[in-house]
């Protein structure tokens, strides 16, 4: 199923009901007041976060959703139904803009997290209400309110705890099916990611975290090119990034320094905000170079980046320390759940 992470759509909250202008007509009782009943309301419209979704493609096919009008109101004060509330079912994860005014209506976090998105109009009045010592049959009724009508943008954000990050046939993929059930496609070319993948991680029966993998980014994605860069909005929840770099890129002619420089380039012309996130580094197939050089080799690559925070080296096909790696992210996951709490 294609990834879909994006979607407009127009909705429109059910009209209020007429109120009516009716009176008594009974045998027996003479000049009957009236008895004209109210409308009734109209039905609103709500997005509800389920866990059950994980894209938006529904919406690529149905755009307008509209919830019942409420009935116009009848004899006897009787009053019309109200209209049935629309429920519009999103993935958790989903961010509501109103396109009109660009304002954020809401963040669905949460499963079953509810958000009024589109009020039902008001009902109208039946005459019954305007009878006074001074106007004994008023004719008077109101007409019910229409509903409020929106254009929204739904954005969808996947929640995980921790974002892959880093140039095409990195190992991303690689390393997502190396420590998950997540089966994302591998190949030797360049872009067999072409949409997110969601991965748990179970380091022990009661100890695990989520990852999240995006395509790759290449230079010039800030402009629009490439694949990755209209994902980025998925690491933007995430608490930590691991940032993967091949150590033995497939052009002898490449730098693995220049490429990190040039993926953090990229993330500064994105957001500020995810530069600001905590990075790891992590040389991945450290297995093609050989052993008794590997360790001069990686940190060679470390001092000239002059990185300041953790570094890991790795080989997502062998596995060789990826273990250590995934205990080390739970135990940064766990350190900063206790330090919220507190």
């Amino acid at each position: 199923m294609k990834f879909v992470d994006e979607a407009t759509i127009k909705i429109e909250a059910g009209k209020g009901g007429n109120g009516i202008a009716s009176f008594r007509r009974e045998k027996y009782i003479p000049r009957g007041g009236p008895n004209g009943g109210d409308g009734g309301d109209g039905g609103s419209v709500y997005l509800i976060a389920d866990t059950n979704i994980n894209t938006l493609i529904d919406f690529r096919y149905k755009r307008s959703f509209k919830a019942e009008n409420g009935q116009p109101g009848m004899g006897s004060e009787c009053t019309g139904k109200g209209g049935d509330d629309l429920y519009i079912h999103v993935p958790v994860g989903t961010v509501i803009t109103n396109t009109d005014t660009e304002e954020v209506m809401g963040d669905l976090v949460e499963a079953g997290q509810t958000l009024l998105v589109a009020k039902g109009g008001k009902h109208g009045l039946g005459n019954v209400h305007f009878k006074s010592s001074t106007n004994r049959a008023p004719r008077q009724c109101t007409p019910g309110e229409p509903g409020e009508k929106r254009s929204v943008l739904l954005e969808l954000k996947l929640l995980a705890d921790v974002g892959l990050l880093g140039l095409p046939n990195a190992g991303k993929s690689t390393l997502i099916r190396q420590i998950s059930s997540a089966k994302p496609k591998v190949a030797d070319y360049p872009f067999t990611t072409r949409y997110p993948n969601l991965g748990v991680v179970k380091v022990e029966s009661h100890r695990s975290f989520v990852v999240a993998d995006i395509p790759g980014l290449i230079e010039g994605a800030s402009e629009g090119a490439g694949l990755g860069f209209q994902f980025l909005r998925h690491l933007s929840r995430t608490g930590l990034l691991l940032h993967l770099v091949d150590v033995v890129p497939p052009n002898s002619e490449d730098d693995p320094v220049n490429h990190v420089q040039m993926i953090e380039k990229e993330l500064a012309n994105y957001s500020e905000e995810l530069v600001g996130k905590k990075r790891w580094l992590v040389l991945n197939k450290t297995d093609l170079v050989p052993e008794e050089m590997r360790n001069e080799f990686c940190q060679d690559i470390v001092e000239k980046l002059k990185w300041q925070g953790p570094v890991f080296y790795i080989s997502a096909v062998s596995g060789d320390g990826v273990k250590q790696l995934i205990y080390k992210i739970m135990e940064y996951i766990e350190e900063k759940k206790e330090q919220e709490n507190e």
